[in-house]
């Protein structure tokens, strides 16, 4: 295999959250040139310093501090938010451990989500001027959603709309899947690959596992914590609709982010973008509008945040509150890379590691539905590992490779 294997902290390091780890596996870091988890601290995070500055009129007070924050990442150590911060003491408590060391020296998970807190403070997304809630990645998102390729999409709807449910429900779901290609913040650095080049390659398929889960016809509550907006979020919001219309469930419940995370991570405004599109659109996709309008209003289709879906931590350390709205759901989907990371820790695991045996901790039966987009991997055989492993790819980090995992 030619991928770089990532720097690891100490065995059994804690992540972050000031309680001893008791994983054996080390934790991802950032500190070896040439890794996956060096190059978004090393190249993803000062260009998207500098989109984001040119997609904004911003004043002279925000430019200094994407200057200052440009110049820390690369040059500096980990600086503490400033106690005016509303959640500088929440932060504070998270990164401890992290504070006056380099960026590259911190777990790869905590590092990027105090990156993203950090670019939201510089930009005063928090303070009470006038640059309050405005995301700083909405032009990205809104030139995605008004794309040809957004159109095509949804025109491809019309030939399945009369098609066997069975091969509906397959497309539908794997329109979902491979959605998660769809991440802005990963095409900043690794741009997103050609239609052609990309190999429709299910590492892990338990597909038939989540449908039996869900029958047709019973009164099942589906979770679905999404990822991106835009051109996942649509795909996602299409499965949703095909779950409620097919009768697998009774009722869905939407998670998304509380702020702006993770450059294209959905929030309620772009369930709401993505919903006008939908129902916008002519054919299929129009129709498909409709009902998931209708559905927000009845109840059958609820959307939903939680301050822990913007936190440095694995779903092991998630709120009572959230773990109990899991434990109530008939399963949960968790969309996207960092929603695995979070869900089996991020780990140098071995790719074989059981993925029920690191999930046994979930509230409820637990499927992910991801794009393989950096190192972690876990519940692959052998066979398919060293199949991947000799064809010489970057399989791990290059989006071209999925899976589908559930835990009943």
């Amino acid at each position: 295999m030619t991928e770089k294997t990532p720097s690891t902290a100490d065995e059994g390091a804690d992540i972050s959250s000031g309680q001893t780890a008791d994983r054996e596996a080390p934790v991802i870091l950032s500190n070896e040139p040439g890794s996956f988890a060096w190059g978004v601290l090393a190249k993803r995070h000062p260009a998207l310093i500098q989109q984001v500055r040119d997609a904004f009129p911003y004043g002279r007070r925000q430019h200094e501090a994407l200057d200052a924050l440009l110049d820390e990442i690369t040059n500096g150590v980990v600086e503490p938010l400033a106690p005016a911060e509303h959640d500088h003491g929440q932060w504070t408590d998270w990164g401890r451990e992290h504070f006056g060391r380099p960026w590259f020296d911190a777990p790869f998970l905590w590092a990027e989500s105090y990156f993203y807190r950090r670019l939201l403070a510089a930009i005063e997304y928090f303070g009470t001027g006038p640059w309050q809630g405005v995301d700083p990645f909405a032009p990205f998102k809104q030139a995605e959603l008004r794309s040809e390729a957004v159109e095509e999409e949804l025109r491809s709807l019309d030939a399945l709309a009369d098609g066997p449910a069975d091969e509906r429900a397959t497309a539908l779901l794997h329109a979902s899947l491979w959605g998660n290609r769809a991440d802005l913040g990963f095409r900043v650095s690794a741009g997103e690959p050609a239609t052609g080049e990309a190999t429709s390659a299910l590492v892990a398929d338990e597909s038939g596992v989540l449908w039996q889960l869900l029958p047709a016809g019973a009164p099942a509550t589906v979770a679905v914590v999404a990822d991106n907006a835009g051109r996942e979020l649509i795909p996602d919001l299409i499965l949703i609709d095909h779950l409620l219309e097919r009768r697998h469930a009774e009722r869905v419940v939407l998670h998304v982010k509380p702020y702006p995370y993770y450059v294209s991570d959905a929030m309620t405004a772009d369930v709401v973008d993505c919903l006008r599109r939908l129902t916008e659109a002519s054919g299929e996709a129009g129709t498909i509008g409709g009902r998931l309008w209708k559905a927000m209003a009845s109840g059958r289709l609820e959307v939903r945040t939680h301050p822990f879906f913007c936190a440095p931590l694995p779903y092991e350390e998630m709120s009572e509150d959230l773990r109990s709205e899991f434990e109530a759901a008939t399963l949960t989907i968790l969309k996207g890379d960092l929603n695995y990371r979070r869900l089996v820790g991020d780990r140098l695991w071995d790719a074989t590691a059981p993925f029920a045996d690191l999930t046994a901790y979930f509230p409820g039966a637990v499927a992910a539905l991801r794009t393989l987009k950096s190192d972690v991997i876990v519940g692959l055989d052998h066979g398919t590992l060293d199949a991947l492993e000799q064809s010489g790819a970057a399989w791990r980090t290059s989006g071209t490779h999925a899976l589908i995992q559930v835990r009943p």
